[in-house]
C-alpha cells in the first residue's frame, strides 16, 4: 500500500526544522553518551562541549547520504508477506509494552503475565490486517531481567510465523537471542541472512540525552549489522517544548543523533528513523495518546522521515479511553488513518492498546484489526482504468434492466473493490434485537475465545522445542501453550 498523499508540513517547513535540528546538535548536542560512544564518535568528527557530544552539521549530512533507506523483515511462513520497508509503503503492526490487560467480565485490569504475550502473539497470528507483531505486554511476573530477554523472545518465536520485533532489558541477551533463532532456522547464521525480528529500545531520554542501557542495545545490534528498530517518545509541553513546532525540532535531532551513532559503528547498518513525538495534556502532565495533536504531529513525523528518504516507524491507534468504547474508536480511527496516509512505513501501536498504552485488551486487538482493514482499504484509493469506467457497462443497464446487483462486471468486482466486516454489524436494528443486542466489544470478545480455545500454532517442532529449553531458561509450560 503506497501512502504520501497527506502532507501537514509544507515544503519550506521542513527546511526549517531540519535546520533547526542541525543547528541543535552542534551547539547543544547529546549528554550522556557511554565512553564507548564517545571514542568512535569523535574519532567520526564529533566534538565535546560541557560534556555533551555534539554533531557538526556536515557530518549530519555525511550520515545521511550514507544510511540506508529500506530495509526487509522477512516472514518465515510464505502465507504472511515480508515486510519491505522503506519508500512510501505501508505496514501496521501491534506494540506498546503495556503492563496491564483488559478483562472481558470485570471490565478491570490486571498485571500482565508471560501467557498473556503468547496469546496475544497467536492471536494476532490470525488476525490479517496486522502485518507484525510486536510486544504488546510485559511479564511483570519475570524479575530476572535475563529470564525476561530470553522467554520474550521465545513466546514470540514459537506465538507466530509473522515478522516481529521485541526490545532487550541487557544488550548482551541480543546474541542469545540470535543464537535461538537460529536453532528454529536450522543453523548458525541464517536469522542474519533472514531476520524475521527487528531489535529497538528507547536510546533517548528526551530531552536530549542517551540511555545508557538502550544505548548499549543499539550499539551491539549495530555492531551485528541487525535492524534497529528504536523509539524517540518526548512529551510536548514536558520533555519537548510546548509547541508542536518544537517538538518536531528537538525529536528531529535526537532522531538523527542515534541514526549517526549507527552509521558511525556500520556505515549503511539499518534503522528505522523512529521518531515518536507524544503529547502531553497540559492540565495533568499525564500523556494523550488520543488527542487530535498526537494524530497531526506523528503524520508530521512521517513526513520528516520521508524528506530524509528514511525507513520509518511511528505510533497511532493509541487512545485514552480504558475500554473498547467510541472515545476508542474515534480517537484510534484519526491516528491510524493519519499516519498511513503520510506514508509511515510500520506503525506500531496499531492495535489492542487502551489506557494510554498502559493497557492492552485481545477484544480491542480484534476490533482494531477490523478497523485496519477499512483504513488499509482507503490507503490503496481508487483504480482508474478504462475497465473500471465501466461506461459500456453504464450502456448495458441504463438501455436494459436497471440495475447492476447481477451485472457479470458486478459478481467479478464485489470482492476485490469492496472489504466487507466481519465484526462489525450492519444488520437492521430488529434483527440486531433478534441476535441479541451484542455490542462490538461482545462480539469480539466471541472471537477472541473462538480463536484462543481452538488454535495453537505448532511453529517449533518438538525437537528444536526442546533444544531451546535445554539452552535457555524458558518458563513458559507445554501445558500452557
Amino acid at each position: 500500500m503506497p501512502g504520501g498523499a497527506y502532507k501537514p508540513l509544507k515544503n519550506d517547513d521542513l527546511e526549517k526544522i531540519h535546520k533547526a535540528a542541525l543547528e541543535i546538535l552542534s551547539s547543544i548536542g547529546i549528554a550522556d553518551a557511554t565512553p564507548e560512544v564517545i571514542e568512535f564518535s569523535l574519532k567520526s568528527g564529533c566534538s565535546i562541549n560541557e560534556g555533551r557530544l555534539c554533531f557538526p552539521k556536515s557530518l549530519i549530512e555525511d550520515v545521511l547520504s550514507k544510511a540506508a533507506n529500506d530495509y526487509v523483515v522477512y516472514s518465515r511462513n510464505p502465507c504472511h508477506a515480508d515486510l519491505h520497508v522503506g519508500n512510501y509503503r505501508v505496514h501496521y503492526a501491534t506494540s506498546g509494552e503495556a503492563v496491564t490487560i483488559l478483562e472481558f467480565d470485570s471490565k478491570s485490569y490486571r498485571p500482565s503475565k508471560l501467557i498473556d504475550l503468547y496469546d496475544a502473539c497467536r492471536l494476532v497470528d490470525k488476525l490479517e490486517y496486522i502485518h507484525q507483531f510486536g510486544q504488546t505486554v510485559i511479564p511483570t511476573e519475570i524479575s530476572d531481567l535475563d529470564e525476561h530477554d530470553f522467554n520474550v523472545a521465545y513466546a514470540l518465536v514459537s506465538g507466530t510465523e509473522k515478522p516481529f520485533e521485541m526490545t532487550f532489558n541487557r544488550a548482551k541477551n541480543i546474541k542469545g537471542a540470535i543464537e535461538m533463532f537460529d536453532i528454529v532456522l536450522g543453523g548458525e547464521g541464517r536469522f542474519s541472512k533472514k531476520p524475521f525480528c527487528t531489535f529497538g529500545g528507547c536510546p533517548i531520554v528526551s530531552p536530549l540525552r542517551f540511555a545508557k542501557d538502550n544505548l548499549d542495545v543499539l550499539v551491539e545490534t549495530s555492531k551485528l549489522g541487525l535492524i534497529n528498530d528504536i523509539a524517540i517518545a518526548p512529551q510536548a509541553g514536558a520533555t519537548a517544548p510546548v509547541t508542536l513546532a518544537g517538538t518536531l525540532a528537538q525529536v528531529t535531532a535526537e532522531g538523527l543523533a542515534c541514526l549517526a551513532v549507527v552509521n558511525f559503528i556500520r556505515p549503511g547498518c539499518p534503522m528505522s528513523f523512529a521518531i515518536w513525538p507524544f503529547i502531553s495534556d497540559l492540565r495533568t502532565g499525564s500523556f494523550s495518546g488520543g488527542s487530535g495533536e498526537e494524530a497531526l504531529i506523528v503524520a508530521a513525523a512521517v513526513q520528516i522521515g520521508k524528506f530524509y528518504d528514511l525507513p520509518t516507524t511511528v505510533p497511532s491507534c493509541m487512545t485514552d479511553s480504558k475500554i473498547p468504547d467510541a472515545q476508542a474508536g474515534y480517537e484510534k480511527g484519526i491516528s491510524a488513518i493519519l499516519a498511513g496516509l503520510a506514508g509511515g512505513n510500520r506503525i506500531l501501536e496499531s492495535a489492542g492498546m487502551l489506557g494510554s498504552l498502559m493497557g492492552c485488551s485481545f477484544e480491542a486487538l480484534v476490533i482494531d484489526n477490523e478497523m485496519l482493514g477499512s483504513i488499509q482499504r482507503v490507503i490503496r484509493g481508487i483504480e482508474v482504468t478504462e475497465e473500471t469506467l465501466s461506461v459500456k457497462e453504464i450502456k448495458e443497464v441504463a438501455l436494459g434492466e436497471g440495475h447492476y446487483l447481477g451485472h457479470k462486471q458486478t459478481l467479478e468486482h464485489m470482492q476485490s473493490e469492496f472489504l466487507y466486516p466481519k465484526l462489525a454489524d450492519r444488520t437492521p436494528p430488529g434483527e440486531w434485537e433478534e441476535n441479541g443486542s451484542k455490542d462490538i466489544f461482545n462480539r469480539a470478545h466471541e472471537i477472541v475465545c473462538k480463536i484462543l480455545s481452538s488454535y495453537y500454532p505448532n511453529h517449533i517442532s518438538s525437537k528444536i522445542d526442546k533444544e531451546i529449553r535445554d539452552k535457555f531458561p524458558i518458563l513458559l509450560s507445554l501445558n500452557s501453550m
